[in-house]
């Protein structure tokens, strides 16, 4: 008792008065928030890289292992929304540093399996520790800096998470080049450790209200089986086979789990996602569309590792710099983008850049069946990353510019959430894909089998992405125009 009542105390005492009484206190509070940030990006892409050693480490097939990414973006899908209204409880300086430790635990975790069930389960831990750092980063942000320089501080937290997904593949290849796979997830300890001191001497106390603040508790109850069945039936469906009973009733319960949602989300007060905001058709198709870019993007960050480790017989650290080249080209392109919408709006933008994501893609899987040559794979890969970053800004602007002002904050959470689900199907898909086809040409998931089945079943998986990204860019070329919602609401508020 005595021990937690000096605990007490000392969280009671900080911050410390040495960080807030400097002139740049708000740009400590915006480097501690950065760091999380960065953390919680860098191990959606970090994994990647590492899936072919996990399949030969754990003899497992190409689709299992990708339960390792999977798990951990489901996991960020399902309780990002649920740690924000958590944080409105609680306040978001405890949940912001408590999330860092669950992080570390969970990275170390997840280095120390044996097993792949005890990395996926670590996985969940982890990304339920990443989840509490991305649904309060903005938000400490938000409440910390004066409004004339919020949005330059908002941008250095989003140049974090871009710069932890573009530096994931990078990072990831050279830690299992050197030290093993584990590696990708112990180097998250000393950093977690730093980012934790910080966040308890640094961030400011809270100011809660005692406002009633309630939390769709059915909703995600009814959201994240479904989600969790669905893909396993992706995943599984292959092993199983598709009209096997166990995936028709797998299917089956998701769909019921879907409509039951639906109707929870109609009925109640503060739903987990607002339906009638699918009423807006530059929401609706904005959020889909995102979907199918992030769709893209993870299904070829999921593909290409094993094709040029396989196949191509790179070692990890070669194959995660060349796979760096994606998000590369995203993160380049997309403030020059940002800024051509405020000009020319987001059709063009939106349209083109799918539809070069498509080219490009279409391109990668041609030089894979034709000539397998490393300059061109590169700047195929960073054409496709041009094409997202082309896309992405635009498209969230015009979601975002389509809300009520009172729904801002609601719609970002839906959006965020398309793009986690955007990732994690991709991966499922892709790797679902890939495997009917290695099955079809006689090859194998494990290595040792045959280098050849993994060039056409790699080229056909492509090819979905293609015609997904095709899709995108037809549905962005037929948006209608965004009106502003101030003028005229679509729904009743």
């Amino acid at each position: 008792m005595a021990r937690a009542s000096g605990l007490r105390e000392i969280w009671q005492a900080l911050p410390m008065e040495r960080f807030t009484a400097r002139d740049n206190y708000i740009w400590l509070v915006v480097a501690t928030v950065c760091i999380g940030a960065f953390m919680a990006a860098l191990d959606a892409s970090i994994v990647n890289v590492a899936l072919p050693d996990l399949a030969t480490y754990f003899h497992s097939s190409a689709s299992l292992v990708s339960w390792v990414l999977i798990a951990y973006l489901l996991t960020l899908t399902t309780l990002l929304t649920l740690f924000g209204r958590v944080a409105d409880i609680l306040g978001r300086r405890p949940l912001y540093t408590f999330g860092f430790l669950v992080f570390i635990i969970g990275s170390a975790a997840c280095g120390a399996a044996i097993n792949l069930p005890m990395l996926i389960v670590s996985r969940i831990f982890q990304a339920a520790g990443a989840a509490m750092l991305q649904a309060n980063s903005v938000a400490i942000i938000t409440a910390t800096v004066p409004a004339q320089m919020r949005g330059r501080a908002i941008g250095f937290q989003g140049s974090a998470q871009a710069i932890g997904l573009s530096l994931g593949p990078a990072i990831g290849g050279a830690l299992v080049g050197l030290f093993g796979w584990r590696a990708i997830f112990y180097v998250n300890v000393p950093v977690g450790l730093i980012g934790t001191v910080m966040a308890a001497m640094i961030l400011p106390k809270d100011k809660l209200t005692r406002r009633q603040t309630t939390f769709d508790w059915w909703g995600t109850l009814l959201m994240t089986p479904f989600l969790v069945l669905i893909m396993v039936g992706l995943t599984e469906g292959n092993s199983l086979g598709w009209a096997s009973p166990v995936i028709l009733a797998i299917f089956a319960t998701a769909f019921i789990l879907l409509i039951g949602f639906v109707f929870r989300e109609l009925s109640f007060r503060s739903p987990l996602v607002d339906m009638r905001l699918f009423k807006i058709p530059v929401f609706s198709i904005g959020n889909f569309t995102g979907l199918l870019s992030y769709l893209a993007m993870f299904g070829v960050l999921f593909l290409m590792p094993f094709f040029l480790e396989r196949v191509l017989m790179y070692n990890s650290a070669i194959s995660g710099l060349i796979l760096t080249a994606v998000p590369v080209g995203m993160t380049v392109v997309a403030p020059k983008s940002g800024a051509l919408a405020d000009r020319y709006g987001p059709r063009l933008l939106t349209t083109s850049g799918m539809m070069l994501t498509a080219l490009a893609s279409l391109m990668l899987a041609w030089t894979l069946a034709l000539s397998p040559n490393v300059t061109l794979i590169v700047i195929e890969l960073i054409l496709i990353g041009v094409g997202l970053g082309i896309f992405t800004p635009p498209n969230n602007s015009s979601v975002m510019g389509s809300l009520p002002a009172s729904r801002l904050g609601v719609g970002g959470g839906i959006l965020n959430m398309a793009r986690s689900l955007g990732m994690a199907m991709g991966t499922a898909l892709s790797g679902t894909v890939l495997a009917v086809f290695l099955r079809l040409n006689g090859g194998v998931e494990s290595q040792g089998g045959p280098r050849s089945p993994w060039i056409p079943s790699t080229r056909y998986a492509l090819y979905l992405l293609v015609g997904l990204s095709i899709i995108a860019g037809l549905l962005s070329l037929f948006r209608i125009a965004s009106k502003n919602p101030n003028d005229k609401m679509p729904l009743e508020w």
